[in-house]
């Protein structure tokens, strides 16, 4: 039994490290850092961390120790939450989803602004946190459900009714129901858009003042697999849709005139040849996953009477980011329509940079650059 005691750990120990030299030949054989990113040394690193927790989160799926998301959730909520002595931060429910409140200590002597966000992570608890202490705000963050328990639909309805509600009763906290502020990153910048989409017309409700959408480590791989099982679409068919195949003609006929890299800056548009999209379509292929063209899921594809009403925006996007041209077409949607766009563009950031703001020798450039913008636009419209 002794013997079994040393041995396992033994063995735990040589996965691990055989996990993680893994991760690093992993890196360094397909990741281009860009020449242009500065601390090359520390991107790399924590791009190294990264893949060394996607990948043993992929092992354990594998055999069936848990699910990738799962792994994911429980490593996000494991970091420590450290206090703000300027803020209250209460965790609540509204209905049967959990929020989390940050409201400054000090008293106003004016109604605040309230930002409204989507993440209740630990991993946010630090920018949210800063977010209100530095605009002087009432932050709300929300706790939608998430993979593997929950997929379509469930994300989106749970950010809505939690913001339905709380614009329902603003006043409680002392926050002025003219300046609403919808704050996104990553992921929540989609539910950030189609919220402010949503909630057009709604005059029993207190008004959007504006979106502030971030569009920050993520690769296509990993973004394309998040869609698959977030939407139940079966592995089989990534090349169909990799390829627009499962795109019927008159659809992208009509949805072309927004989505195509015709769209975007000159400065942005790759040289040589252009891949030719979609492919012949397949028909199998659409009728098993048409609801990826379903208007809930992307706001670029609402039409144009409603992008008209939605409330100015204030979009950050990344060079070395995968998701960059999404907001650069969807700023393009936004100003076409005659929607006030602030548009600030971040050469040296990269996806999820934001969240090394204040990780002190690992933040970088880029993360206080996007966190200084946010604070200054909330600040101006107030």
């Amino acid at each position: 039994m002794v013997v079994l005691w040393l041995v396992l750990p033994a063995a735990l120990g040589s996965f691990l490290l055989g996990v993680f030299v893994w991760a690093v030949f992993e890196h360094f054989l397909t990741t281009d850092v860009p020449s242009a990113l500065p601390h090359r040394a520390k991107f790399r690193f924590l791009h190294c961390i990264f893949v060394y927790v996607v990948t043993l989160g992929n092992v354990f799926e594998k055999i069936g120790v848990c699910s990738l998301p799962r792994f994911l959730q429980f490593l996000q909520n494991s970091v420590r939450i450290k206090e703000d002595p300027a803020l209250v931060v209460t965790n609540l429910h509204f209905g049967t989803i959990l929020v989390r409140l940050f409201q400054p200590k000090a008293a106003s002597p004016n109604p605040r602004c309230c930002c409204a966000g989507f993440c209740l992570a630990d991993l946010y608890h630090s920018l949210c946190g800063s977010l209100a202490r530095e605009t002087d705000s009432v932050l709300l963050a929300v706790g939608y459900r998430k993979l593997p328990d929950h997929h379509y639909y469930t994300l989106s309805c749970d950010c809505l009714n939690a913001s339905i509600h709380f614009l329902k009763i603003l006043e409680t906290y002392g926050v002025d129901s003219s300046q609403v502020v919808l704050c996104g990153d990553s992921l929540g910048t989609g539910i950030v858009a189609l919220i402010s989409q949503t909630l057009v017309g709604k005059l029993d409700l207190s008004q959007i003042r504006a979106q502030n959408s971030r569009i920050p480590f993520l690769t296509q791989k990993l973004m394309i697999t998040s869609v698959f099982k977030y939407l139940l679409i079966d592995f089989s068919w990534w090349d169909a849709i990799m390829s627009g195949a499962f795109i019927p003609p008159e659809v992208w006929k009509k949805y072309r005139k927004w989505l195509s890299t015709d769209n975007l800056p000159n400065r942005f548009k790759k040289t040589g040849c252009q891949p030719v999209f979609p492919a012949p379509f397949n028909e199998a292929a659409y009728l098993e996953n048409k609801h990826l063209l379903d208007v809930e899921y992307s706001p670029l594809l609402k039409d144009d009477e409603i992008i008209a009403q939605i409330p100015e925006a204030f979009l950050v996007s990344c060079e070395n980011d995968i998701l960059r041209d999404d907001a650069l077409l969807y700023r393009k949607r936004l100003e076409d329509q005659g929607v006030p766009v602030t548009w600030y563009y971040v050469e040296d950031g990269f996806h999820g940079s934001l969240l090394f703001f204040d990780k002190k020798s690992f933040s970088f450039p880029c993360s206080l650059k996007i966190m200084n913008a946010v604070v200054c636009y909330i600040k101006s419209i107030l």
